[in-house]
């Protein structure tokens, strides 16, 4: 009996072992020390008016960690104005690198829209129209439109009339 039941303990606890080799599949640990600077996700659950649209920044920062209370929580120095708790699960947060500016933060929009200057008026960009481009897009026209109007020559219109 005795014989059975270690058989049995070692068969679950190889089983408990595969479970949780399969669950941590893909995980890796991240660590941050009191005095790091990170940004928070804000999820529409937790900071419902911070993200009342889609529109709306996807995270804040950069923040302090304060304090460490375990390996997945962590309490940050968040100011009272958004009223909720100070201390955040691992998977809300993310580290901020001060030497990277566009690659440390994660909620920053990306795309070479910003590199590539509209350099013919009349161009139409290539790519995925974005706020920027879109706002490029209406200073090229209406400069076009503002070149045509000063040459147009109004008296001789209305003149020929």
């Amino acid at each position: 009996m005795k014989d059975l039941c270690a058989k049995i303990w070692q068969q679950i606890e190889k089983k408990n072992e595969q479970y949780a080799n399969k669950a941590n599949r893909g995980r890796k640990l991240v660590r941050f020390e009191p005095g790091d600077s990170i940004w928070v996700d804000m999820k529409k659950k937790r900071f419902p008016e911070q993200r009342r649209s889609k529109l709306m920044p996807r995270g804040d920062g950069p923040y302090q960690i304060i304090e460490r209370i375990n390996d997945n929580a962590y309490k940050a120095d968040l100011p009272c104005e958004y009223g909720v708790s100070a201390t955040f699960n691992v998977s809300d947060l993310s580290l901020f690198d001060v030497g990277d500016d566009s690659i440390s933060n994660p909620f920053e929009e990306r795309g070479d829209d910003a590199i590539q200057p509209l350099n013919d008026s009349l161009e139409v960009p290539v790519g995925p129209v974005t706020r920027l481009r879109v706002k490029k897009f209406k200073e090229a026209f209406n400069g076009l439109f503002q070149d045509t109007w000063d040459k147009v020559d109004f008296k001789r219109i209305y003149n020929n009339k």
